[in-house]
C-alpha cells in the first residue's frame, strides 16, 4: 500500500459568509490571534509527517501564496533593526515548514471539484484533503491518526466528530456507520446536510480525508448533487459502490474549530486568546470586566 505523502488544501471559496471582509481578502487568511486559519491546517499537516502540501486556490487567494512564501527584504531589515530576532525566526519558518504547489481551481462549484483540480500534482498516490478554513486541534494531530488507520486498512479515511446540538446536523455530512475496532467506523452511507430528523447519526465525517486516487474517475462521473454543485460526498458513495471500504476515524482527544461562519469564527478567536501565552492574562481580565447584561 502506498504511503500518503501529499496533502490537498482548497482554498479557493468565495468566503460569502464574511463579506465585505473577504472582497479582497481570502477567508483562509482571516486571523485567530496572530496567524491565519490556513496557518493552523497547514502546521497540522506538517505535524503528520507530510511535507508536500499541494493548495487550490482562485481568484483574489494571492495573499495565501504570499504568506508562505520568503519574506521580503524591507520587512527582514525592519525586523532585524528592531531586534525582533524572534518574530523574524517565525516568519522565515513559514516558507521552509512544506514544499508548497499552487493550482487555479477550474470546473463547476463544490467542494468535489479543487480535488479534481488537485490530479496533475498527485501521480497515482493515495493523499489527504483538509479544507482550508477550518481545523481540528488534537495530539495527536487529526491527520496523523487518519493516517495510522489508512495504513492497517486502506480504502477512503475520514475525520469524524459527534456533533452534539441536533440543528447543526443539517450543515454537515452525517454517517451511517457499522464499529470496526475503538474510534474506527465502518461508513455504509453518507448523508450529505440532512434534515436533523432524518440524519442517521450525530457522526459528521467531515473535514478531513484520505483518498486514493480512484476518486477522480469517480468525480469525474458524478452528476452535479444539491444546489447544482460537484460534491466530494457523490464521489466517495460511487468508490464505496464499487467495493472500496470508506472509515471514519472519531478523532480522539480533539476540538473542532468551524471558522467558516462568524459566529464560530468568534468564538475560535476568544477561545485561542484565552490560551495564548502573550495576552491570555489580560484578555481573560478584559472579558470579565465586561457588562453582558
Amino acid at each position: 500500500m502506498s504511503k500518503v505523502t501529499k496533502a490537498v488544501i482548497p482554498a479557493a471559496g468565495f468566503g460569502t459568509r464574511f463579506l465585505p471582509q473577504t472582497k479582497a481578502m481570502p477567508k483562509e487568511m482571516l486571523p485567530i490571534v496572530d496567524k491565519p486559519v490556513i496557518q493552523y491546517v497547514v502546521e497540522e499537516v506538517v505535524d503528520s509527517g507530510i511535507k508536500d502540501i499541494v493548495i487550490i486556490t482562485g481568484s483574489n487567494k494571492r495573499a495565501i501564496e504570499d504568506h508562505f512564501d520568503t519574506p521580503n527584504q524591507d520587512l527582514v531589515q525592519n525586523l532585524v533593526s528592531s531586534g525582533k530576532h524572534e518574530l523574524l525566526d517565525s516568519i522565515k519558518k513559514l516558507a521552509e515548514m512544506a514544499n508548497f504547489i499552487y493550482i487555479r481551481q477550474k470546473g463547476p462549484y463544490g467542494n468535489g471539484t479543487p480535488i479534481l483540480s488537485a490530479e496533475p500534482a498527485i501521480d497515482g498516490e493515495p493523499f489527504a484533503v483538509l479544507w482550508g478554513d477550518e481545523f481540528i486541534y488534537s495530539k495527536p494531530p487529526r491527520l496523523k491518526q487518519m493516517i495510522a488507520v489508512h495504513e492497517k486498512y486502506g480504502g477512503v479515511v475520514i475525520s469524524g466528530v459527534r456533533i452534539n446540538e441536533k440543528q447543526d446536523l443539517k450543515r454537515y455530512g452525517i454517517a451511517n456507520v457499522t464499529a470496526v475496532e475503538g474510534n474506527v467506523y465502518r461508513i455504509n452511507e453518507i448523508v450529505e446536510k440532512p434534515e436533523p430528523e432524518s440524519a442517521p447519526s450525530n457522526l459528521a465525517t467531515h473535514g478531513g480525508y484520505i483518498l486514493p486516487p480512484e476518486i477522480f474517475d469517480a468525480l469525474r462521473t458524478v452528476e452535479p448533487g444539491k444546489g447544482g454543485e460537484v460534491w466530494l460526498v457523490d464521489g466517495i458513495n460511487k468508490l464505496r459502490e464499487k467495493g472500496v471500504e470508506v472509515f471514519a476515524v472519531e478523532i480522539e482527544n480533539g476540538k473542532y474549530y468551524d471558522t467558516g461562519n462568524k459566529l464560530e469564527y468568534m468564538k475560535t478567536v476568544v477561545e485561542l486568546a484565552l490560551k495564548h501565552p502573550d495576552i491570555n492574562g489580560d484578555f481573560k481580565k478584559f472579558l470579565k470586566e465586561l457588562d453582558l447584561e
